[in-house]
């Protein structure tokens, strides 16, 4: 099998990496955080000094960073940038959501060094990364789609080919601009119903099996009770991070500036997720943007 190095052993490169290992690839891990580097240990993965131990002689480097700052130090401006280490021929997968700017000019400079490079942002969740069951959206030539699917395989259910370089952090950007819209929509509406009577549970029954149905309303119920296994059901803890929906919303409001695009409905629902994160919500999963609605009825 193939070594993999894995760089950024978080909430879900964690899991990501531990399934790599899993299927038989050899998984040279690193990441900043002792306790990720243990855990991923105890997935069977090899633990590495340093990010440069783990990309020498990998034939895949897999990355998953929180920003294109980050993305490009690590193989690019960094004192130890990967790219000098990293050998003729490999896949470099960068599996963070960043900028799709910053996507295309790493995919550049890697080109020019013999470095193949694609952006794959995932969607799924930390539940999506410990099932394997991701999505992955793929930004690069059709050559590196068909070297890349096999491993991303590993990890995920659903591949897609979204174009070019930098292609598939636009499509994850506007995907998660329609997941803040629609989580907006439908705390408004289970609100607005419970407010005038009705039942959470049997309300979003009936919006789910009507023309109101949504994959909020059919995974991910932001209503506390209605959903077992969500984080609604655990004081929204975990999941996904109103700090990342913020930054995600943020690259979308640069995409739409940079393309002329209009946005009425991503620009309202990041005002609603702003003022919530305002309220010192920033590290509760997206879901709870259902108590901003109900702070908002309290107020009244």
């Amino acid at each position: 099998m193939a070594t993999v190095a894995f760089i950024g052993l978080g909430n879900m490169g964690g899991p990501m990496a531990a399934n790599l290992a899993k299927e038989g690839y050899t998984v040279r891990a690193y990441d900043l955080s002792e306790q990720a580097l243990e855990a991923a240990k105890d997935h069977g993965c090899e633990v590495a000094g340093s990010a440069r131990e783990a990309a020498a002689e990998a034939d895949f480097v897999i990355s998953m960073l929180p920003a294109g700052k980050h993305v490009k130090a690590l193989y690019v401006d960094g004192d130890e940038a990967l790219f000098e280490v990293i050998k003729l021929g490999a896949l470099v997968i960068d599996c963070s959501t960043i900028d799709a700017d910053t996507a295309r000019s790493v995919a550049a400079i890697g080109e020019q060094r013999g470095i193949d490079f694609v952006d794959a942002p995932v969607s799924g969740g930390v539940s999506g990364a410990l099932a394997g069951t991701l999505t992955f959206i793929v930004g690069g030539s059709k050559a590196q789609f068909e070297k890349v699917t096999p491993v991303l395989g590993v990890m995920g259910r659903n591949i897609f080919h979204a174009g070019d370089h930098g292609a598939g952090q636009v499509a994850k950007a506007c995907n998660n601009m329609l997941l803040s819209v629609l989580m907006a929509g439908t705390c408004e509406a289970i609100n607005m119903g419970v407010k005038n009577g009705l039942d959470p549970a049997v309300l979003s029954d009936i919006m789910r099996k009507s023309s109101g149905g949504n994959w909020v309303l059919n995974v991910y119920n932001p209503y506390p009770g209605v959903m077992e296994s969500v984080p609604a059901a655990n004081a929204y803890q975990g999941g996904f991070l109103v700090d990342l929906m913020m930054k995600d919303l943020g690259l979308a409001m640069d995409i739409s500036q940079q393309s002329a695009s209009p946005v009425p409905m991503g620009s309202a629902a990041r005002t609603l997720f702003t003022q919530h994160k305002a309220n010192g919500n920033g590290k509760l999963d997206f879901s709870s943007l259902m108590q901003l609605y109900q702070d908002k009825e309290g107020e009244g």
